[in-house]
């Protein structure tokens, strides 16, 4: 036992320095044209080690969700850029560990989402950068609320309004400046946003969907607060980002805060590596 210890020691270290070389040449090309892992045997070459060094030191950028290797007769290694999901996947498996629940989640939201709301309406370009992508899906909300007047309320659209809905938020913290806080923040807004809509596939498919009124309450003050972002109020776009997420998020905290946990094994898959980001960066 004692000679083996020793003997995986120096092959960790190996593997450990080749996954470090490696993680900085994807990290490298994140901003370019992105870096293709060569195959085992280059590897092997280039590092003058053994065949499960190198293994080992895929499995390790494997663990980081920065390598997918598919195997069989198309098999290789996937390089993935790291980017918010991965960021919001791995921060969900820390708060699940925490058990910390959904109501703490919202807090933590209302704490900072409204900041960048703030800074959107600080930012000099907002008329040009902010707005029209704002009022986009503002309108796209609202398209979605009439089509549910037309019909039998937002049965049919309720999932599709959810998400709509959710972007607008995801949009708010993707144009803060500052990359740290947007970074941070789009991986709490990833997480709730997940289980938004979650909750809006299970409440459709039961026929429960809230009242019609309550998507128009919505789309009226993500307007008032796309006007505030607009004419660069900051401290009013601050207080009413804050008040219509405590508003927004009752019913689902009062509902399921007490089983469900910030970021179930169901909600933050669905922004795992693997499935890919909806939040995305802009600046």
């Amino acid at each position: 036992m004692p000679t083996s210890r020793r003997r995986a020691i120096p092959q960790l270290r190996v593997a450990e320095a080749i996954a470090a070389t490696l993680r900085e040449r994807i990290l490298a090309g994140a901003d370019g044209d992105g870096y293709r892992l060569p195959t085992q045997e280059q590897l092997v070459e280039e590092f003058g080690v053994s065949y499960p060094s190198v293994r080992e030191a895929i499995r390790i950028l494997e663990t980081e969700g920065l390598v997918t290797v598919r195997r069989g007769n198309v098999g290789g290694a996937e390089v993935h850029r790291p980017d918010p999901s991965s960021a919001a996947y791995h921060l969900g498996l820390v708060l699940q560990a925490g058990r910390v629940t959904l109501g703490d989640l919202a807090g933590g939201l209302q704490l900072l989402e409204p900041l960048c709301a703030a800074e959107c309406a600080r930012r000099d370009d907002r008329v040009a950068q902010v707005v029209p992508a704002l009022r986009v899906n503002v309108e796209r909300s609202a398209e979605l609320v009439g089509s549910g007047l037309a019909g039998s309320g937002l049965v049919d659209s309720g999932v599709a309004f959810t998400e709509t809905a959710r972007d607008f938020h995801e949009l708010i913290v993707a144009f803060t400046p500052n990359a740290t806080v947007r970074l941070v923040v789009s991986s709490l807004v990833a997480l709730w946003s997940a289980q938004e809509v979650r909750w809006a596939e299970l409440l459709t498919s039961r026929g429960e969907y809230p009242a019609l009124q309550d998507a128009q309450a919505v789309v009226r003050t993500h307007r008032r607060l796309l006007a505030e972002i607009e004419a660069g109020r900051a401290a009013e776009a601050e207080r009413l980002s804050r008040a219509h997420l405590a508003a927004s998020q009752a019913l689902l905290v009062d509902r399921f805060d007490s089983d469900v946990h910030a970021a179930s094994t169901r909600s933050w898959q669905a922004v795992g590596p693997a499935g890919g980001a909806r939040v995305s960066s802009r600046v």
